[in-house]
């Protein structure tokens, strides 16, 4: 499409050059007009094709709001969950006075470098409009005697930017891969894990895992993206 147009301006400016009906003045005004126009209408079309999720959802399923319940859902089944040996018995990673006070997660291969949030769980939408929530209730990656589950939007709300989902929400989640990394500075400490299983659905399958991310798959459905990880002793 791009081609298309700048080869019919370039034969506008060619014949209006060589036609002495227009002086080149006109022509070089003619030809920056229509390339604003084009300009202003190419960035029209990406702010839509950017946004429309978004909007999308806030229309048809009562917006952030909506796909928060369904994030803070209480389907966690604790019969499930496996207590650990005690924090002071298991593996701690070195305290490293050089790390960031703020609590944060890592994951180079989707490029999120974001805060985890604290709420609890009736105010975790408060979290969720940052980005990635600590599910309350359950572990940290300090005291492991449960699993650390964090949670994030994928498309979250309008007021946020497209650099801003990108790096601080789980928009990217579906491309986490086995075998990738993640990185969490906890308390000055680097947690490392390692993904080894997904799933999909309603519910967390594996709950021997040290950490699980999750967001929903789609704008408007109670289908989860889970994701599973290992803590590596390194």
């Amino acid at each position: 499409m791009f081609e298309i147009y700048f080869k019919v301006m370039h034969y506008e400016v060619y014949h209006a050059y060589h036609s002495e009906k227009a002086p080149f003045s006109n022509l070089i005004s003619r030809f920056l007009a229509k390339m604003a126009k084009f300009l202003a209408i190419l960035g029209i079309i990406l702010i839509v094709v950017s946004f429309l999720p978004s909007v999308f959802y806030e229309i048809r399923s009562g917006g952030a709001k909506r796909v928060s319940e369904l994030l803070g859902k209480p389907f966690l089944v604790q019969s499930k969950i496996e207590n650990q040996p005690p924090t002071a018995e298991i593996y701690q990673p070195g305290y490293d006075p050089k790390l960031s006070f703020e609590n944060r997660i890592k994951i180079p291969s989707i490029k999120i470098d974001t805060p985890i949030w604290e709420a609890t769980a009736d105010n975790f939408e408060s979290a969720l409009k940052k980005g990635v929530w600590r599910v309350s209730d359950f572990g940290t990656p300090y005291d492991r005697s449960k699993p650390t589950i964090l949670a994030a939007h994928r498309y979250g709300y309008l007021v946020w930017s497209i650099p801003y989902r990108l790096k601080n929400s789980f928009y990217n989640l579906p491309k986490l891969k086995v075998g990738d990394i993640v990185e969490i500075i906890w308390r000055q400490r680097k947690y490392v894990y390692e993904v080894y299983a997904e799933s999909k659905g309603e519910e967390i399958t594996d709950y021997s895992a040290s950490l699980i991310l999750y967001s929903c798959e789609a704008l408007n459905s109670p289908v989860r993206i889970f994701k599973y990880a290992k803590l590596l002793e390194i």
